[in-house]
């Protein structure tokens, strides 16, 4: 394995890895939060937290990018200096966007409130608004430490998140039901989060000053020539804007569900607590359990901005084209399986985390929500990879738009199925395949034409999702005719089930990706690649 093919491989890893564990705990911390704020509860969570992630996403989503992109751009060029410039100018925009973000969200509490028809919700959104300050500050400081190439103290910081929420969330939640019921219960629990964001932020702030020193000692080019403080603006704005109005298309659709889908099923006939439930279970237990697979992609895209940016900085075509296809390769290799896996685990993942929240009516509404939901992995996990890829050879403008349109069609497909009473909630996951569908396939295309890279259908897509399709259909047999339907089951039996499942789904798809060389051996880190070889010769 080269030490060039080592950076995109190491970093995802680090990423993927933390961001795994991350949302693993975010999905064992909604069971006992369900439980503390019943399914009700999550219901007016479920109704805060899109508002919150897309103020979030508007306040920092473009610039960590851009100063990652221009950070890996100077310094490969023997350019700390401007470096440097750069980040300390990110910084104080994001200072500023940061107070304005909080500052918004908590006097405009009430308006949002009402604009949910919800007065529950209130003390939410004043409970976790000023997390949206630390986590602009935080991003500049990932940015900082993601353009030198060192992703761990991103994924480190992402662990005090998680692990921060649990355990001050949780008993701040706790505490506001046992006094006011609730609306004190739910904005307990944010406000756990605003404090893990803040626990989060002065490890940050730590790990910025050690790596200010390394980044002193790299040579400086002393024919560099000093960017202007307008230069730089110039340059963060022509990058900044286009990925954070990209990355706001989701945060926003989830936003407009989350004022569109309830609405739509009261028109449905169903009643407005039934539909509160039935959109809490969806964007609660459903969502959430997607989004674990999903961090792989996360960090693929993350990784990739830099990395495809560095190599064009060099003039290195060979290298962009070789990252490109390994990072395509990667996202269908993880996201085929774990669309195929969840799709097929869907009722007993929900029955094992959900059983003593949820009544079995919702549950069973929200397995079958997460059958289809589960297809959108493999989507998104390209969407992200494809986006990386394009925002780091400086074509940001392009997922912006394709996922503008997949959002378009998003809302157009919500408003015509929600609204039926034969289908109503039923419709959002489809109109989310459609969502992720229309904004993959331009992508791809320009992914090719940008940097060169000829798409193989035989080593992305048909491989993979092959030998994902001959693990489920193993893995379906294992749980229909050993343990059938998780209703009756006890928790012992779910999770040995569950397990097994997993275990022998894990042991045949690397058996067979390795095999079919859907994976390519030489790709993998070196510890490994012998007892790989020994495993599939």
């Amino acid at each position: 394995m080269t030490q060039k093919t080592k950076s995109i491989v190491s970093g995802v890893s680090i990423l993927g890895v933390a961001g795994i564990v991350c949302k693993v705990v975010g999905v064992l911390y909604r069971i006992p939060l369900a439980n503390i704020v019943t399914q009700d509860g999550m219901g007016v969570y479920s109704t805060v937290y899109p508002t919150y992630n897309l103020l979030l996403t508007i306040s920092s989503a473009g610039l960590p990018v851009a100063i990652s992109r221009m950070m890996a751009h100077y310094i490969t060029r023997s350019d700390p200096a401007n470096a440097k410039r750069i980040f300390q100018t990110a910084m104080r925009a994001l200072l500023v966007f940061g107070v304005i973000a909080a500052a918004l969200m908590f006097s405009l509490s009430g308006v949002l409130a009402a604009s949910h028809n919800d007065p529950d919700t209130r003390l939410s959104f004043m409970a976790i608004a000023p997390s949206l300050f630390f986590v602009c500050v935080m991003s500049a400081y990932r940015g900082f430490l993601q353009g030198q190439r060192n992703m761990i103290p991103t994924a480190i910081s992402q662990l005090i998140e998680q692990i921060g929420r649990v355990f001050v969330a949780l008993p701040f939640a706790l505490i506001g039901m046992r006094r006011s019921g609730i609306a004190h219960g739910v904005a307990g629990a944010l406000f756990g989060y605003t404090l893990a964001e803040g626990a989060a932020l002065i490890y940050m702030l730590v790990q910025h000053r050690k790596s200010a020193k390394g980044l002193d000692q790299v040579p400086q080019d002393p024919k560099a020539v000093p960017l202007t403080v307008r230069d730089i603006v110039r340059r963060l704005v022509v990058v900044a804007i286009p990925i954070t109005l990209g990355a706001c298309i989701v945060p926003l659709a989830g936003f407009i569900d989350s004022h569109m889908i309830r609405p739509l099923m009261e028109n449905a006939g169903i009643p407005r607590d039934a539909a509160r439930i039935l959109y809490g279970a969806y964007n609660g237990p459903v969502i959430t359990l997607i989004n674990v697979p999903t961090a792989i992609a996360m960090a693929m895209g993350t990784n990739l901005v830099p990395d495809i940016a560095a190599g064009l900085a060099r003039g290195d075509r060979s290298y962009v084209v070789r990252e490109t296809g390994i990072g395509l390769r990667m996202a269908a290799v993880v996201g085929f399986p774990c669309s195929v896996g969840m799709s097929l685990l869907a009722k007993p993942l929900l029955y094992l985390c959900y059983r003593s929240a949820y009544d079995a009516y919702y549950l069973n509404i929200a397995a079958e929500l997460l059958q289809i939901s589960a297809l959108t992995i493999v989507l998104f996990t390209m969407v992200q990879a494809t986006s990386g890829i394009l925002q780091g050879a400086g074509k940001q403008h392009i997922p912006m738009i394709t996922l503008v349109i997949g959002v378009a069609m998003k809302i157009a497909l919500n408003y015509t199925l929600v609204q039926r009473a034969d289908i109503n909630i039923h419709g959002a996951p489809w109109a989310s395949l459609l969502c992720y569908t229309v904004s993959m396939v331009p992508n791809l295309y320009y992914v090719c034409k940008c940097t060169g890279y000829r798409f193989s259908l035989t080593e992305v897509i048909l491989l993979p999702g092959a030998c994902a399709l001959l693990m489920g259909s193993v893995v379906y047999a294992i749980w229909t005719f050993g343990f059938g339907d998780p209703g009756h089951l006890n928790g012992f039996l779910l999770v040995a089930g569950i397990l097994l499942c997993v275990a022998v789904g894990v042991v045949l798809y690397g058996f067979l990706i390795l095999k079919t060389g859907a994976v390519q051996v030489e790709n993998l880190p070196a510890k490994v690649q012998k007892l790989v070889r020994r495993f599939v010769r």
